[in-house]
Order: C-alpha cells, then structure tokens, then sequence
C-alpha cells in the first residue's frame, strides 16, 4: 500500500486579511482575530493524495502544523478522505521562518514512520516562499519535485511527472520516496460531501507538542528560525479613480488619449 502524507497549512481567510497586524515587539503578523482556512494549494495536494488512494489504495496521512485551531483544518482533510491526521502544536513553534517550519513537518513525519510520498502545495498564501517542501526534503533526505502540474507515470517505485518553468515544463523520473510541491493546475480539488462530515467524527487527530516531538526548543518557532526580521510596516495603497462619460464613440476617444497622455500607449 502506497504511504503518503499531505502536508497542510491553516491560513488566515484571505477575505479577512485586513484584520491581520504587526506587533511592534515582536516584529510578527498578530492573526488572533481572523478565522484559518485551508490553504488553498494544498487543497489542490490533498485532491492529489485522494485520487492515489481511489487508484493505488493509498493510505494517506495528514500532518499540519499551527495553533489548535489548526486541527479544524486537519479535521477538514479528515473529512475530505484521508485515513488519519497529526497536529503539531505548542507555543513554541510559534514564529517559525520557512527553514524552523520545514525542520519540525520533518521530525514530525519521522516520528510518524515509513513514507512513499510527501505532497504539499507550492507555496501558503500567507507566505509564498515556496522553500518549506524543498527544505522538507533536504532534512528526510528524500529527491524534491516543486511546481509539479501533472503526473504522466505513476506506481510502483519510479514516477514520471511534469513540473512549471516559466517558459515551458520539465519531465522528470523520480524514485520514491520523494517530495512533491504542487501547483493549482494539476487538479480541480473536490469540495465537502455530508458522508464525509459525518466520518469524520469518528476519527481521532493526534497531537504533538515539543516534549513529544523529542526535539530541542532552541531548534523550533522563532528560536529555531535563521530570518530575521529587521522591520516591518504597513503599507497604504491608495488608487484614484476618474470616470469617463459621454458616448461609446466619445469614451472610447477620451480613454485612449488619457493612456497616451500617461505614456502607456
């Protein structure tokens, strides 16, 4: 049976955003006040994972990291398919750059057993670095395929798969176990169904914190976490808007001579 873990990240809902802000202290986004969502990328892992087990009898394990609230996300993938979850949470993760969150995801997958194959989304869209499944990687000593948009060959202990340049794709082999990033054109993730739900709630998400985790604290969250912000700072974007009126015949000669007079055309 093909073992695969999803990684999945609980973002604050983009429709809230402007309730995020900056502590001065701390130099780290406050997101207390605005409600997680599953990232959307990953949703688009999780589908990938879902699709295996229909056709390989996967076993697919789902592995977050984040606040308690976080295991609603976890509860949510549970519901999706996947056959049993794990949360990492404690205080001190909290803070985490890219490399300290791709350390813990890796002691937690170890601490989870034998895998085939690790799939997250590209990027979170609260950070966007797209660092943590290639530093994931490096840790579990395991081959890395980011941007993939396309799995052309698939079972048994080599893949095929295609992966985003920016002018074109790359077609690869890659022997399992491996790690891959995935981006939103390789499948149309399916939505909650009721049966689902109801499943669910008879399944158990284990949770981890750092003494269970057997880690150092110096390793982990903002101790563990070689960026260092220097400073951040809101920005105000404002836009001026002119509304042209008259007709068609008249708009259209005025907005072309308002684009050249800004050198547009």
């Amino acid at each position: 049976m093909l073992k695969v873990v999803v990684c999945v990240k609980a973002v604050p809902d983009p429709k809230e955003a402007h309730k995020i802000k900056i502590d001065p202290a701390t130099k780290t986004l406050t997101r207390a006040e605005v409600p997680l969502v599953l990232n959307l990328l990953d949703k688009n892992a999780m589908e990938l994972a879902l699709l295996l087990k229909e056709q390989l009898d996967a076993n697919i394990t789902v592995l977050s990291m984040g606040p308690p609230a976080a295991g609603n996300i976890v509860k949510e993938c549970l519901a999706l398919g996947a056959n049993q979850g794990f949360l990492l949470s404690d205080r001190a993760f909290g803070g985490a750059d890219a490399y300290a969150t791709a350390y813990t995801l890796a002691k937690g997958i170890e601490k989870i057993g034998e895998f085939d194959l690790i799939i997250c989304g590209m990027a979170s869209s609260d950070g966007s670095t797209e660092w943590v499944g290639p530093e994931m990687a490096t840790f579990l000593k395991v081959p890395v395929v980011t941007r993939v948009n396309e799995i052309v060959e698939f079972g048994g202990e080599w893949w095929k798969v295609k992966a985003s340049l920016e002018n074109g794709y790359r077609l690869m082999r890659v022997k399992l176990p491996a790690v891959f990033t995935v981006t939103r054109e390789l499948n149309t993730p399916r939505t909650l169904s009721f049966s689902g739900i109801i499943k669910a709630r008879k399944k158990e998400i284990t949770l981890w914190d750092l003494h269970e985790l057997g880690v150092p604290e110096e390793t982990v969250g903002q101790k563990g976490s070689p960026t260092i912000v220097s400073s951040l700072a809101t920005v105000n974007s404002k836009r001026i808007a002119e509304i042209i009126t008259g007709t068609k015949e008249e708009k259209a000669e005025q907005l072309v001579q308002k684009l050249s007079d800004a050198g547009v055309i």
